[in-house]
């Protein structure tokens, strides 16, 4: 037995001296730009052999495998080398140089003018549909949150984002790519129409307050970019329940899910909520609406997403104003609305490229009358009638040249045919007719050097049937990372905008409206912490002017000018303070135009020099409460008092109103907080605007000679309401705490 163990373990030992000898160590460094990479794998393809450098980027390893192999050298960071190498009975030295890989993650962003609120960003400074629930004095309305962010003026007495000195007319919004030609329901001077689209269909925005991509355009200040939820997670039904509005939701979706689709209905009625509250305009019919949406997806076998979205809604009003004029004594306008809107999308990968294309189709009509009353009694009308249908295609073509880089290239085509028809006191009806093609056509590369240094380059050029006139409008952005936590960003363009389609008559005969931005932006991220700094200059040419002759007004053959300057401030913090999300945001504006009936370049009437909001929440977990607070501070607007004489406009009278006040509160209960498994979502709100009751004022309308006048107010100074928002088959509770969080 002795014999046979030693027998064994000289066999042993001669065979592991067998395997020492026939192992080959295989050694080198990993360098970039000269200096040594740590934690690069370095591997053998098709092997368990390798090694990870260390910090020097020194690597060794043994094998025992033979003839020729590839050594692969990997890092999230840089690109993979690959190296053929020949393995013997000597060691092997091999040494490899790699090269900085910059993927979309790592990549410096550029965002000078942009706000995104997307999943893949939803912790800088955006503004997700939770947020903009959450948020008191938001109404629920995407563009009521965003006026608490920087660059967009408080201007309540008329729908739309008015953003760096230019007017609500001045933005554009697009759902899913394609454009929404009315966004807001129809109204009545001196209140602002509502959004016609429900918050809670969108999955992310992005917001351009300036510089925005050559894939936009016809809009000189700004774009809303809106991006409708995509498959859902499950089939679920929902319904909301408030004293002004009541709404349900279904969404089924099929068990292979690769299809579903959806309806929503809701009614909105101010009529309870105006005897509770004392309102200050005075409601013969309150606001009344009545809206009805779908929409369906599909995922194609060839790896396609086909998206639908269509809506119809109607609405009306009648007010009752004190007249300003000496031969009557009150004046009723209403007006009723319907619109419809309809929009189709297909996105698909093909090879290297990727389409996307869509079209939206809308109808709006709108009926404005004004009554003129005297004693009571009718002694005519004022009717402005107007129909309008608009068809947008387009479609993007899209290749990835590198992780982080891309060339987009495509086309967009706009049909405008609008008719409107107007009378005062049953004279005959003026009626125009105003058909226009727009034809566009875009190139933008984005390209990114390194993890530091990113820029974009886009060319677009549009053609308008109406004006038959081209332009060529460049845009240029480029971001440059300072440090880890610190990234700057600039961005130049040229934006065109034909005006809008009430100036535009058979003798219209001017260019297309120009403004030119220029934006410079420093941020600092880090985690939960999001500081923006922005300072911007717009230059305006081409600007409308019209004189005012009583209820209409006619465009004149000069052209207005003007400029907007300012600074903005931005900080957003979930951190510092525990379990409390806030953000401060402060604007700074000089603006000057010369446009419509102003007589010489003067601050624009929507604009404030000085914007601040202070916006806080915090949700008390065994309270299964949240608490809302918002603060919003206007310096006062300017007033002008400019009447019609001898064809010209002549300022009477100016002045400054009284600076705005505005302390917002809300709170939702989560009742379902807890619960395990609980496939339902239930939210109770309640809140109040302008908890102070600060009497604000928002300008003044004058008579037709200028001698009377009359404060413009917000239909009510403090608005209290309470409600509940209930979902069946989605749980979205940890969703609502993590946002407010």
């Amino acid at each position: 037995m002795k014999i046979l163990f030693q027998k064994l373990f000289g066999f042993l030992l001669l065979l592991g001296f067998a395997f020492a000898f026939s192992q080959v160590k295989i050694s080198g460094k990993v360098t970039f730009k000269n200096k040594g990479i740590a934690e690069v794998n370095v591997t053998l393809k098709d092997t368990y052999d390798g090694a990870t450098t260390d910090k020097e980027g020194s690597f060794s390893f043994e094998t025992t495998e033979k003839g020729s192999h590839i050594l692969i050298f990997s890092h999230p960071k840089y690109a993979e080398v690959q190296k053929n190498i020949s393995i013997a009975n000597e060691n092997l030295v091999v040494n490899a140089d790699v090269k900085e890989q910059v993927n979309e993650i790592d990549a410096v962003v550029i965002s000078a003018g942009s706000i995104e609120a997307s999943d893949r960003k939803r912790a800088t400074a955006a503004l997700t549909p939770m947020d903009i629930y959450t948020t008191a004095g938001s109404q629920g309305q995407t563009t009521t949150g965003y006026k608490f962010l920087p660059g967009v003026q408080n201007a309540g007495d008329s729908e739309g984002l008015f953003v760096r000195g230019g007017t609500g007319a001045e933005t554009k919004y697009y759902i899913d790519g394609n454009l929404v030609n009315n966004y807001f329901s129809s109204s009545v001077p001196g209140l602002a129409g509502r959004e016609r689209f429900n918050t809670s269909i969108f999955k992310g925005s992005v917001f351009s307050s300036g510089g925005y991509s050559a894939l936009y355009g016809q809009a000189l200040s700004s774009v809303l970019l809106l991006e409708s939820v995509d498959m859902p997670d499950e089939s679920s039904y929902s319904f909301n329940i408030f004293p002004f509005s009541l709404g349900g939701n279904y969404q089924h979706l099929n068990e292979k899910k690769t299809f579903s689709y959806g309806l929503d209905a809701n009614i909105f009625n101010l009529g309870l909520i105006t005897k509770i509250l004392n309102f200050d305009t005075h409601f013969i019919k309150a606001p009344r609406n009545v809206s009805v949406n779908g929409n369906f997806r599909v995922r194609t076998k060839s790896g396609g997403f086909l998206k639908y979205y269509g809506s119809f809604d109607t609405n009306s009003l009648i007010v009752s104003q004190p007249s300003l004029e000496q031969n009557y004594d009150e004046q009723q306008p209403s007006v009723q609305g319907k619109n419809t809107f309809h929009s189709l999308t297909y996105k698909k990968k093909m090879g290297s490229y990727l389409m996307n294309i869509g079209s939206s189709f809308s109808i709006n009509k709108n009926d404005l009358q004004i009554g003129i009353l005297n004693a009571g009694n009718s002694i005519g009308n004022v009717n402005i009638n107007s129909e309008g249908l608009y068809w947008n295609s387009r479609a993007v073509f899209e290749r990835k040249i590198a992780s982080a880089s891309n060339v987009k290239a495509g086309f967009e085509l706009m049909s405008e045919n609008d008719k409107s028809q107007s009378s005062i006191f049953n004279s005959v009806p003026q009626k125009n007719t105003l058909n226009n093609f727009t034809t566009a056509l875009f190139a933008e590369s984005n390209l990114a050097f390194g993890r530091n240094f990113s820029t974009s380059l886009g060319l677009r050029a549009e053609n308008s049937s109406f004006l038959n006139q081209w332009n060529v409008a460049p845009r240029f952005s480029a971001a440059y990372r300072i440090s880890e936590k610190w990234v700057s960003s600039l961005a130049y363009g040229i934006f065109y905008q034909t005006p809008e389609s009430r100036y535009l008559t058979q003798n219209f005969n001017q260019n297309f409206q120009k403004a030119t931005h220029y934006i410079f932006q420093i941020q600092r991220s880090e985690d939960k912490r999001t500081l923006r700094l922005e300072a911007f200059y717009k230059d305006y040419k081409n600007l409308v002017k019209t004189i005012n002759t009583g209820f209409q007004n006619t465009v004149i053959p000069q052209q207005g000018s003007g400029f907007a300057k300012g600074i903005e401030i931005l900080w957003r913090d979930k951190k510092t303070l525990k379990d409390i999300n806030y953000w401060v945001s402060y604007s700074y504006l000089d603006s000057r135009r010369e446009f419509l009936n102003y007589p010489t370049e003067l601050y624009p009437s929507f604009a404030a020099k000085h914007n601040v909001s202070v916006v806080a929440s915090k949700f008390v977990n065994s309270w299964k409460t949240g608490f809302n607070f918002s603060y919003t501070y206007t310096s006062g607007r300017p007033f002008y008092n400019i009447i019609a004489a001898n064809s010209e406009n002549i300022m009477k009278s100016q002045g400054i109103v009284k600076d705005f006040n505005s302390l917002n509160f809300s709170l939702n209960y989560l009742p379902n907080l807890g619960k395990k498994d609980a496939k339902a979502f239930t939210i109770l709100v309640a809140g109040v605007n302008n908890i102070l009751g600060n009497k604000n004022i928002y300008g003044y309308r004058f008579s037709s000679n200028g001698e009377v006048s009359a404060p413009v107010l917000p239909a009510t100074q403090t608005f209290v309401y309470i409600g509940a928002l209930i979902s069946f088959g989605i749980d979205k509770t940890q969703e609502a705490i993590d946002n407010n969080l």
